[in-house]
């Protein structure tokens, strides 16, 4: 290979261009021979070369980049295999599942740790988006800048400058959002007894999956004896164990513009001769968007919650850049897949890691399946 760079890429970018052409040549050649083989028409010969011509390119990446490594992926998991070792992968077949499931206290955690980011941070986080599609649906002034503001999380997502600005933002002492707190608590005093009453409830739940982390409840005996939080209290949310978790649910909140979009969708999709015909007979806001709105959202909330359920299954990027560098409390908010992440490219225990995915893969998987299993319980499809 020549030394120059650009050339170095100019010579892969011409091969791989070269490579996808004569693939899509070759699968579309075959796909023609199989058809004419059959008896197939000359029209029917070439156009089935032709949708497998353009459709080439895909399938080829989805076994070179999706197959492959799959099956690379689950032999690699029936093995001890680690790059930092000099020796050939040594086969062990499904001992390292075993050891995941039954004997790995890390794991154990990581779900539960991911158990309280899904059933606290992703309930918030629909409720959240509900709340604002309510509100833009009202068809008020600037309703499109609102639009925008509300979905620009999404656009900035949870890259690493977005994170660091919140890691700044959530200092407990410096960070804007305890200034707020503390000026709101000085400001009026029913505000004050709300935050108050928030930290003293939070710390607890903590507290408690700490304990369910360790075996150990003696945190939740001391959050308990020190009662309920002094007038000064702020949330400590990227000092302490019992805020790590909460901090992450503020941003599963913050980038709820995905959920509000759908929602907002759901609405507009409603008929308004319905919430006519209920003002005549005399409905409020509140009856004609709880037996009216609601029940023809739940296709919508149930898409958000598969798509939603699935991602806060995998969360990683705030947990790794928020408490990556923070090793006495980065236990308390580990998820699985930061757990995946420490074991394969921290360790480099690639066998244990890519056990770990599969396992992932099956909890997901299972917990996708029974949602659909149960959609029909409370999903109303029947109006459309």
């Amino acid at each position: 290979m020549p030394e120059n760079p650009y050339l170095n890429v100019a010579l892969m970018a011409l091969f791989t261009a070269v490579f996808i052409v004569a693939c899509s040549y070759g699968l579309g050649g075959v796909a023609r021979w199989i058809v004419r083989k059959r008896g197939g028409t000359p029209k029917f010969q070439q156009n089935t070369f032709a949708g497998y011509f353009f459709a080439a390119p895909w399938i080829i990446g989805f076994f070179i980049f999706v197959l492959v490594p799959l099956g690379f992926s689950f032999y690699w998991s029936l093995t001890d295999y680690s790059i930092a070792s000099k020796e050939p992968p040594n086969w062990k077949g499904f001992e390292n599942y075993r050891t995941i499931l039954f004997e790995d206290d890390g794991f154990r955690a990581s779900i539960l740790n991911t158990l309280y980011l899904t059933v606290i941070g992703l309930p918030l986080q629909m409720a959240a988006a509900l709340f604002l599609a309510v509100l833009l649906n009202q068809k008020m002034k600037g309703e499109k800048i609102f639009r925008m503001a509300f979905y620009l999380p999404v656009i900035l997502g949870f890259n690493t400058a977005v994170l660091l600005c919140w890691r700044l933002m959530l200092n407990a002492g410096t960070g804007i959002i305890n200034q707020i707190i503390r000026a709101l608590s000085g400001a009026f005093l029913p505000f004050q007894y709300l935050n108050r009453g928030f930290i003293y409830i939070q710390e607890i739940i903590a507290a408690f999956f700490l304990g369910l982390n360790t075996g150990k409840y003696n945190l939740l005996l001391n959050v308990l004896e020190a009662g309920f939080p002094a007038d000064n209290r702020v949330p400590l949310w990227v000092q302490s164990p019992l805020w790590t978790k909460m901090s992450v649910i503020l941003l599963m909140v913050w980038g709820c513009g995905a959920m509000m979009l759908i929602f907002l969708a759901g609405l507009n999709n409603i008929p308004k001769e319905l919430h006519e015909a209920a003002e005549v007979d005399g409905a409020t806001g509140w009856q004609k968007f709880w037996k009216i709105s609601f029940p023809l959202l739940t296709p919508y909330v149930f898409y958000n919650l598969v798509v939603g359920l699935i991602a806060s299954l995998q969360i990683f990027e705030p947990i790794f850049v928020l408490y990556r560098d923070n090793q006495p409390i980065v236990s308390s908010t580990i998820s699985m897949v930061y757990y995946l992440w420490q074991k394969t490219f921290s360790h480099f225990e690639i066998g244990y890691g890519s056990a770990l995915s599969w396992v992932i893969l099956i909890i997901i998987l299972i917990v996708t399946l029974i949602q659909f299993r149960l959609q029909d319980r409370w999903v109303t499809y029947d109006v459309y």
